[in-house]
């Protein structure tokens, strides 16, 4: 080749380098430019990058043991006196069963697990009224042990008849086992425990599981949850799990019994590639519930570089998005545009970590722990009702600050909180509403510096939206001190006889979740720890939960 013919050749290499480099260049910083003003993105955006849709992966796969239950309840030798048994019967609820018998005559069934100590029998009625076909739906067996499951059969005439059944079960799995508890306090005649109620423990991974009034576990699944069991329509309950336990990803969403039994199941991408070029593992995050018209509310994140500041709502027949509310476009953009990424290089600059529904006027309640600030949106419009945070009203753009709670004296400005729930209000006064929120009582942004980390507590607030001021009307922890701070996860519910369950979920750094039921004085009624944290599943809730309630029964011929 001649030496002319080389500087040509080397010439067009240069040149053609020169080109990609400087396309190269302008296409990152057109995906830059792109990226800034498309800030906060489009909602048709969101639902690309969630690709939420309805399968029936689950489902399929317990169709052949639903058949096999099927047919046993057209099998006429399966009798009160020869019922057909099958302990864990979808293979995800070892300490379940479930019972089918025939009877000549119509009649209703109840049941009870027989328990080891006072006030530990778990008792239930079978719902539907009296029938001749039965599918008893057991559940709160003990784990390795022969169970013993008393009958009780009613007939129409009046005749009682009771037959015992005996129920063996397997030992627990290796994350239940190691999650040792140790109940310290169980005054029984006052938790609120009635005939079949346990405390669920909703953990942040691994295996969720109940416990009854001895701590002793009576329930769990095999299906590993994150954050989210939520009690849905028809006795169900919400789950937030994944296809294979050694996943990282949580992005299957099922709705279940305690038996096991599937019936609908969400599904998200997992992969929402923004223009930032970043990514999500597990779509919704912290808290999920259910609307009147049966769709889903979510905590998301919306797949750009900002995490945990968007809700979806979530249609229960298809599976789509039918709604998206993103805080970027409620709240004023300096409190998000300027906060700083994690470690991650996501902006978490709201963390919404719970969502409420009132039905008294169509609206939602939210948290964000990284503003120590809840929040009221009216669920039509999409306008914010109230706000309260310990950041000063003169600090908020004009157009907010008519939307601040003002503090009466006395009333604690809350850090890092959790678990915002509404409480009955039964003064029945549209101006007046009532709260219960878990105050981590860490100052993260706005919350109050001078007790921050000194305590944690469960807090009832009365909010007059007329005075638009709140007032702190209970409170319990602060006596607990330091012992019991908890910087993250938490959560308090008040129960059916005025109690509350507290949740100090990450007590001691992580080395322990302490569960406490109070009196209305202030008593400790019930004290359970739970130590885990070799398995890095802390109790996120405990909830207080009936096993089953009046609106669950159980059919095998029906979806």
């Amino acid at each position: 080749m001649s030496h002319k013919r080389k500087r040509i050749t080397l010439v067009a290499i240069i040149g053609l380098v020169l080109v990609a480099v400087g396309l190269t260049w302008f296409q990152l910083n057109r995906s830059t430019k792109t990226s800034t003003t498309q800030l906060p993105l489009t909602e048709t955006q969101i639902k690309k990058n969630l690709a939420s849709k309805k399968v029936t992966t689950r489902a399929d796969q317990q169709k052949s043991a639903t058949a096999t239950y099927q047919k046993a309840t057209r099998n006429r030798r399966y009798s009160l006196a020869n019922p057909y048994i099958k302990v864990n019967p979808y293979g995800t609820s070892p300490l379940t069963a479930l019972v089918i018998f025939r009877t000549s005559q119509a009649a209703k069934v109840s049941y009870t697990v027989v328990g080891k100590s006072a006030k530990t029998s778990i008792t239930n009625t079978v719902n539907g009224g009296y029938q001749t076909t039965h599918q008893v739906p057991i559940v709160g067996l003990y784990a390795n042990t022969t169970n013993a499951v008393r009958l009780t059969v009613t007939l129409k005439s009046g005749e009682v008849i009771k037959k015992t059944i005996q129920l063996k079960t397997g030992a627990l799995p290796k994350y239940v086992k190691s999650a040792t508890v140790t109940v310290s306090k169980s005054d029984k005649t006052k938790m609120s425990i009635g005939n079949n109620k346990l405390t669920i423990i909703d953990r942040t991974t691994k295996e969720p599981f109940a416990i009854d009034a001895d701590g002793t576990v009576r329930w769990y699944s095999t299906n590993y949850s994150q954050h989210t069991i939520e009690q849905w329509t028809g006795g169900h309950i919400m789950m937030l799990t994944k296809k294979k336990q050694s996943s990282d990803v949580y992005n299957d969403l099922i709705e279940t019994d305690y038996l096991g039994r599937v019936y609908r199941e969400y599904t998200f991408s997992g992969s929402t590639s923004s223009t930032d070029g970043g990514t999500e593992t597990t779509v919704i995050h912290h808290d999920l519930i259910e609307l009147p018209n049966h769709n889903l509310l979510a905590t998301v994140s919306d797949g750009s570089k900002y995490k945990e500041d968007t809700m979806v709502e979530i249609s229960h027949k298809t599976g789509k998005i039918v709604t998206v509310i993103d805080l970027k476009k409620l709240l004023p953009k300096s409190m998000w545009s300027a906060f700083k990424a994690g470690s991650d290089g996501k902006i978490d600059w709201f963390h919404q970590n719970s969502i409420e529904y009132d039905k008294t006027d169509n609206s939602i309640l939210i948290s964000g722990r990284n503003q120590d600030m809840i929040m009221k949106i009216d669920y039509a419009t999409k306008k914010i009702k109230w706000i309260y945070s310990g950041k000063k009203k003169a600090s908020w753009p004009k157009a907010y600050r008519k939307l601040i709670l003002t503090p009466t004296s006395g009333t604690t400005i809350t850090g890092g909180q959790h678990g915002l729930t509404l409480l009955a209000d039964l003064t029945r006064n549209a101006s007046s509403e009532n709260i219960m929120l878990y105050d981590n009582n860490t100052a993260v942004t706005n919350g109050d510096k001078s007790t921050s980390g000194k305590y944690s507590q469960a807090v009832k607030y009365h909010i007059d939206t007329t005075k638009m001021t709140i007032t702190q009307t209970w409170a319990y922890g602060k006596s607990l001190g330091k012992t019991n701070f908890t910087n993250i996860i938490g959560y308090a519910e008040e129960e059916s006889n005025g109690n509350v369950l507290i949740d100090f979920g990450m007590k001691k750094n992580g080395q322990e979740s302490n569960v406490i039921e109070v009196d209305k004085n202030g008593n400790q009624v019930f004290n359970a720890t739970i130590k885990n944290a070799s398995a890095k599943a802390y109790a996120y809730r405990a909830y207080r939960v009936a096993f089953y309630n009046n609106n669950y029964q159980f059919d095998a011929n029906k979806n």
